[in-house]
């Protein structure tokens, strides 16, 4: 699958109501079309002893959809947004966020498309960059995410320990997200694009935004990843250490894009699981567990 990228695109006009409940929908649907058919070793995680399920986040044009699953008692819970790949907010982005429940934390996973449109019914992979994901500003994306801390902040969770982790397109978000919100305790990034083409929507990558970054970023790539080279992750690291940031980046030898996918072909189950537990130990040193 290839890696997710903004392409540039003008700007999109402003879209209907429709557009939005087009996306609730979306929310509370299966797998996206374009990841068809569904891998056998897909993990499904119960949401039994769970509050889960779709709910609105209020934001200053209107309210967005998102999936948020947390304890069924008790709280405050440690917040982590969960932000989704390049497919929108689909079942696998769903059972993320219930597996991060089983453990503690209250997750939620905004539909950052919403506005722009509904991914998980186009099939094509080029059409759902050209389409709707070269059209959402990453301006946009930050103000979104605020508002789903404001929204968890008011609904069981603790904005004190505040994390955040993303895939793939999310992954490229996370870095962005760590250079915006001061209080944010910690970032994990999967596989998220580093530099890309910019634009008036997109205007810096993760590499620009080093000396930015105020809270610690964990990242996690693959080696045989053909749309991030590792060249590219070797300048990161170096940056982060002139910087000295207390960010990582770990890089799996022999390992594909989306290796936590585990949906899809690219899933490589042991360095899936490390990456997991390498996340929950970075929350737990910044704070957020």
């Amino acid at each position: 699958m290839p890696a997710d990228r903004p392409v540039t695109e003008p700007a999109a006009v402003a879209t209907p109501d429709l557009t939005r409940r087009q996306a609730v929908a979306a929310v509370t649907a299966g797998f996206a079309l374009a990841v068809q058919p569904i891998s056998a070793e897909t993990i499904t995680t119960s949401a039994e002893g769970l509050e889960a399920g779709a709910v609105e986040i209020p934001t200053s044009d209107g309210a967005i959809p998102a999936y948020r699953a947390a304890p069924a008692s008790g709280g405050p819970f440690p917040i982590v947004l969960v932000v989704q790949e390049i497919f929108g907010v689909h079942e696998h982005i769903k059972d993320i966020c219930r597996r991060f429940a089983k453990l503690g934390f209250l997750a939620i996973a905004p539909e950052l498309y919403a506005r722009q449109g509904d991914v998980s019914q186009i099939k094509d992979f080029s059409e759902i960059i050209s389409k709707v994901v070269s059209k959402v500003p990453d301006k946009q994306v930050m103000a979104d995410l605020d508002a789903a801390v404001d929204w968890a902040g008011n609904h069981g969770g603790d904005t004190a320990r505040l994390g955040v982790t993303g895939f793939c397109w999310g992954g490229r978000i996370v870095w962005l997200y760590a250079a915006h919100n001061p209080n944010l305790k910690a970032g994990v990034a999967w596989y998220g694009r580093l530099d890309a083409a910019k634009d008036d929507l997109h205007p810096a990558n993760p590499i620009d935004l080093v000396a930015k970054l105020g809270s610690p970023v964990l990242g996690l790539y693959g080696g045989a990843d053909q749309g991030i080279p590792n060249d590219l992750v070797a300048a990161m690291q170096q940056k982060l250490a002139e910087a000295k940031k207390p960010s990582e980046i770990i890089l799996y030898p022999d390992t594909p894009h989306g290796f936590y996918a585990d949906y899809r072909p690219s899933y490589r189950e042991e360095q899936a699981a490390d990456g997991w537990k390498r996340l929950l130990a970075w929350f737990k040193k910044h704070g957020v567990a």
